[in-house]
């Protein structure tokens, strides 16, 4: 069985964006929902109801990520209302590694949409826009780590 690529995981809605939570915490840190809701401060009737209808109270929202350790929902309401998602840069120096990374979600978003606009009825349009918005969010974690290194922050 081969891993997820949680990094590239962009969920289509709220219910999908809730369920990948509880999947990530079941893969990376071995929780079930009922520790998730122990974690919460709610019970696991209650969590189970919610993920099955996507009606999560907004106000659990950050506690639900929280105890998960992902932040899909979070990043899926972003999304709908039509704003790129960056994580904050943490001002250290992109490694080898990161760079080619970089390089390599580029030259496939740069291919999926030359296969887009050379094949209009049968790429398929949410891999692409997914492939674009992680690349955009690469560039605007980049430009935001540049941003700071050239003006760093006071040592306390």
């Amino acid at each position: 069985m081969t891993r997820r690529n949680w990094k590239r995981m962009r969920p289509a809605s709220l219910v999908e964006a809730l369920r990948l939570c509880k999947e990530f915490a079941a893969e990376r840190h071995q929780l079930s929902v009922e520790r998730i809701a122990d974690r919460m401060g709610a019970t696991h009737d209650s969590l189970y109801k919610w993920l099955g209808t996507g009606r999560l109270p907004a106000i659990l929202i950050p506690a639900y990520e929280h105890a998960c350790g992902c932040h899909f929902a979070s990043v899926w309401l972003a999304a709908s209302a039509g704003k790129v998602v960056v994580d904050m840069p943490t001002g250290r120096t992109a490694t080898t590694t990161d760079m080619v990374e970089f390089n390599t979600g580029f030259a496939a978003a740069l291919q999926l949409l030359s296969d887009f606009y050379a094949h209009p009825g049968q790429a398929n349009p949410a891999e692409t826009l997914a492939a674009l918005t992680a690349h955009l969010q690469q560039v605007a974690y980049h430009q935001a780590n540049v941003q700071q290194h050239a003006t760093p922050e006071l040592d306390f």
